[in-house]
């Protein structure tokens, strides 16, 4: 189980290299703790297109769990499994073979060979497993025979490519229990999970065909790769809105909130009063937006709440970073009633800026409470990117808009709160 750990849970795929044309892509950015808006309590939903999300693991803090239920396709015979992570930093559903013992899914084949697939995250984790073909319930809404990975680090008999064992790679999730979670539901800004260039080239490094003793990778088209579901749902698949309960400076010993599937399709997903941020969906930047903080352009920002912290680089003269073991984080010298605030601006690729107002406590304080939601909880990012993660949708309405669909905010990409 991840103990208090830094977790980032963006696609690498996107920071190597932009995936237009329908896939892919980064993340994009995003404001701070505590809220500006107005987010909606928890509590059990009744409308079809909404899930419960659920933040109460102390030892995983800010970890926010949602309930799918797969199926073997038109066959009705189903599993529904808990504990699943909301992503909105990645694309697709990704679930442990051991949380889901009791169905059997056809594998996605290019000719007649089986792909798996190695995804790797910002925070250097990585995923292994065959693509097979499911029917996926979110709330009372199915998305029917789309790709998902079977996360299986034994699969092809633990043969796993060299390149998704590399150097960067910490290791690979195995089991649900150290991973902490029992599968990945990505529902980010993009269709696939690579788009373009897995479709192009066949050294992507993300999708294989395995014979013999070796895998080797493999251009995969993108109907074949893996899916965001909400992308195929019949109807609210134009993006979701992720709704966090507000909670007091110190912490929460839990949060709940709302994934509310589609936007501007139903009465409960209307986005007025909401200002979008649009997103590149191809090139470089493909995926994010700007921040502006302390002197700093942070130009490849993302929103997602996969990151269970705010994660940028300031000097240690500004926010000092905690003493071992919580070296992920920062620690300034402040009481957990009185958190520092700060401020950035947010900007789209449309010139849109919107000023937030975050704040950073001290993780070694906060760590030592029993809580598991924490809205001031932070630490040292990734190069040029501002991690808005978890913390920044509490007490908020964040909308995620998919790429090349619409709404009344406009086309997407976009994030909007």
């Amino acid at each position: 189980m991840k103990s208090n750990k830094a977790v980032s849970l963006i696609l690498l795929v996107g920071l190597v290299a932009g995936c237009g044309g329908g896939g892919g892509g980064g993340g994009g950015g995003g404001g701070g703790g505590g809220g500006d808006g107005g987010g909606s309590g928890g509590g059990t939903n009744t409308a079809a297109n909404v899930l419960d999300i659920t933040v109460n693991d102390p030892s995983y803090p800010n970890k926010p769990t949602v309930t799918v239920t797969i199926c073997e396709p038109d066959t009705g015979k189903c599993q529904t499994v808990d504990n699943v992570l909301l992503d909105t930093g990645s694309y697709g559903l990704r679930i442990f073979k051991q949380a889901a013992p009791n169905i059997s899914l056809p594998q996605v084949l290019v000719g007649s060979a089986p792909i798996a697939e190695c995804i790797q995250y910002l925070d250097n984790t990585g995923t292994w497993g065959p693509v097979r073909i499911a029917d996926v319930k979110l709330g009372g809404e199915t998305a029917a025979n789309i790709p998902i990975q079977i996360i299986d680090a034994t699969y092809f008999q633990g043969n796993i490519p060299s390149q998704c064992q590399s150097p960067q790679v910490k290791g690979l999730d195995t089991n649900p229990d150290d991973a902490g979670y029992n599968g990945i539901l990505g529902v980010g800004l993009f269709v696939e999970d690579c788009g373009d260039r897995c479709a192009r080239s066949d050294t992507n490094d993300v999708y294989f065909t395995c014979s013999g003793s070796n895998c080797s990778s493999t251009p995969v088209p993108l109907a074949s790769q893996v899916q965001n579901p909400v992308a195929h749902l019949d109807q609210d698949n134009n993006g979701v809105i992720v709704q966090m309960t507000s909670i007091p400076a110190g912490g929460s010993r839990t949060a709940g909130g709302k994934l509310i599937l589609g936007i501007d399709t139903q009465t409960n997903n209307a986005s007025s009063g909401t200002t979008p941020y649009f997103i590149d969906n191809s090139g470089y930047y493909a995926g994010y937006f700007t921040t502006k903080f302390n002197g700093t352009t942070f130009d490849t920002s993302f929103i997602d709440s996969g990151s269970n912290g705010l994660f940028f680089n300031v000097p240690t003269s500004l926010l000092p970073v905690c003493s071992s073991p919580h070296q992920d984080w920062y620690c300034p010298p402040v009481s957990l009633s009185s958190p520092l605030q700060l401020e950035a601006i947010n900007y789209g690729n449309n010139a849109t800026g919107g000023r937030v107002t975050f704040y950073i406590g001290n993780a070694t304080s906060l760590f030592s409470t029993s809580n598991s939601a924490f809205a001031e909880l932070g630490g040292p990012g990734f190069g040029s990117s501002f991690d808005w993660g978890l913390p920044f949708f509490y007490g908020r309405s964040v909308f995620v808009g998919i790429d090349r669909r619409n709404s009344s905010l406009g086309t997407g990409p976009y994030w909007a709160y």
